[in-house]
């Protein structure tokens, strides 16, 4: 049997120094992301949002990236859900990408706000028609008696739609504009390379980021 407590790896992989990162952090995540997504590993756009709530009690859920910009990362969901709940309360909010093949993990945090009504529906409009019965067909988070629900929303709602359904009001986009990135790159003896930008409070018109190392 194999104990938890002896589960060990070497990071050889890498490293990540001051000197060869970007200046900019979206630059720096966009080169780990493609190659993140050259590299071929599982669902490289998979990223963890951490939320919390009312009660001040955290909780995630595994997300998929749809756009990144100046402007900040970008996914879609239904604003009924838990973590639009969450968000509408508190919209503070915290990602992680774990890249478990380049043992290389992005983590981001910033203010979070809806993206507009016409890049909700662009995006809405641009996914496969059982992905857009489903956002009506499922109201995520709550508490249904089966899958039979689901199943017969989808029916519902696909015999109401037929190939055009619209945009449900409560599914649409979010973005969170970032304050702060860390980089981590796992390094030999567990002296992995961390590095953090912060946003420069100074209020400049451009952006400006600090770059500082970190312990690990």
């Amino acid at each position: 049997m194999t104990h938890l407590a002896d589960l060990r790896k070497s990071y050889e992989r890498a490293e990540l120094n001051e000197d060869a990162s970007h200046a900019d952090p979206l630059k720096q995540f966009e080169q780990w992301l493609k190659e993140a997504i050259s590299a071929e590993v599982p669902e490289p756009n998979a990223m963890t949002v951490a939320t919390v709530a009312s009660n001040l009690r955290p909780s995630t859920r595994v997300v998929l990236i749809k756009g990144y910009d100046e402007r900040g990362i970008t996914w879609f969901t239904n604003y009924d859900s838990r973590k639009g709940q969450e968000l509408a309360g508190n919209p503070f909010a915290a990602l992680q990408f774990h890249w478990v093949e380049l043992e290389r993990v992005v983590r981001i945090e910033g203010l979070v706000e809806k993206v507009s009504d016409e890049e909700s529906d662009a995006y809405f409009h641009s996914r496969p028609l059982d992905s857009r019965i489903g956002a009506w067909a499922s109201p995520q988070s709550q508490v249904i008696s089966g899958r039979g629900v689901l199943v017969a929303n989808a029916a519902r709602y696909g015999a109401r739609f037929l190939l055009h359904p619209p945009r449900p009001p409560h599914w649409g986009g979010y973005r969170l504009k970032p304050d702060q990135w860390q980089f981590w790159q796992g390094r030999k003896s567990r002296l992995h390379d961390r590095l953090q930008y912060r946003l420069d409070p100074s209020g400049t018109t451009e952006p400006h980021w600090i770059l500082e190392r970190l312990a690990p």
